[in-house]
């Protein structure tokens, strides 16, 4: 891989995490409106975007039966996934509900071997139970925390997105191509809150839809950023610097909001960010063995 191709990579990756702390910010701006009607108008965003890119590539979006199954699990998870999301970054500090939901790497590896059978090494057990360690600074579980149930949610947003994603693995390793996959997540994603919002829906100000449109144009780039990225790199490579959304969402909220996570957030913050890099080198020298054995000659 060329070192300007790793650089354009990082830089993307970088951007996209920019792009998702801004949309997390945009959720919380849009003030006291449902999780549900949020995601709503995020997800009808994202729809058009990927049924404009389905049109744009004359694609119709056609997914075989034999695929049915994890498709619906996808959507279903990660519907969950980012509606407990955005019920987090309305009750918790955005940085909080931000490092929760980037659990989602650590139960996708729970559920690659769970769903997948795919074998999980001691290092990577070893940072999954390190990510959850640190999950426990930043919830601070008792009954004398008023957020904790908050936080729960928060965690469930990263257990559902984690299902998701290891679904999209195996749409994606079968062919079914991103943008359908997009295309079919944020249209089940709107229709399955409808009936919700027929029988609850909150009346928003002209403001307050501007914002949640800037929220699903926010989605839709880091969405572009982080495909791009993963197009000039690979993800062992690059992935470790999604993590810098925490620190775009940490002074985010604290210049908008006033927010300052308390001493066990941060903690929390470092324990699950030294897991994503323990899991990072681990990747890395999987990878590096994998090239060296393909070298080697029989």
């Amino acid at each position: 891989m060329k070192q300007e191709n790793y650089i354009k990579g990082m830089i993307m990756i970088i951007l996209s995490a920019f792009f998702f702390a801004c949309m997390n910010v945009s959720v919380r701006l849009a003030g006291n409106l449902p999780s549900v009607e949020k995601s709503f108008f995020r997800n009808l965003v994202a729809a058009v975007f990927a049924a404009v890119i389905l049109c744009k590539d004359h694609t119709l979006p056609k997914v075989n039966k034999k695929y049915w199954g994890p498709l619906i699990l996808r959507c279903v998870c990660g519907t969950m996934g980012i509606l407990c999301n955005f019920y987090a970054i309305d009750h918790l500090l955005v940085a909080d509900a931000s490092i929760l939901n980037k659990l989602s790497p650590f139960f996708a590896i729970i559920f690659s071997f769970l769903l997948l059978k795919e074998k999980i090494s001691p290092t990577q057990a070893a940072c999954v139970a390190l990510a959850f360690v640190g999950c426990l600074f930043v919830v601070k579980p008792g009954f004398h925390n008023a957020e904790f149930m908050s936080a729960l949610i928060g965690v469930c947003g990263g257990l559902g997105a984690g299902i998701a994603y290891t679904m999209v693995r195996v749409l994606g390793t079968h062919g079914v191509k991103g943008p359908i996959i997009v295309f079919y997540f944020s249209v089940f994603s709107c229709l399955s809150v409808i009936p919700w919002m027929v029988f609850h829906f909150t009346p928003m100000t002209v403001k307050q839809f501007a914002i949640l449109m800037m929220a699903g144009l926010f989605a839709a780039g880091g969405q572009f950023t982080i495909t791009a990225a993963y197009t000039y790199a690979p993800a062992g490579k690059i992935s470790i610097f999604d993590y810098s959304q925490i620190i775009f969402a940490t002074l985010l909220g604290f210049f908008l909001f006033g927010e300052v996570p308390d001493k066990y957030s941060f903690t929390g913050y470092a324990l699950i960010i030294l897991a994503s890099f323990g899991t990072f080198i681990y990747n890395m020298k999987t990878a590096s063995k994998k090239v060296t054995a393909k070298k080697s000659p029989d």
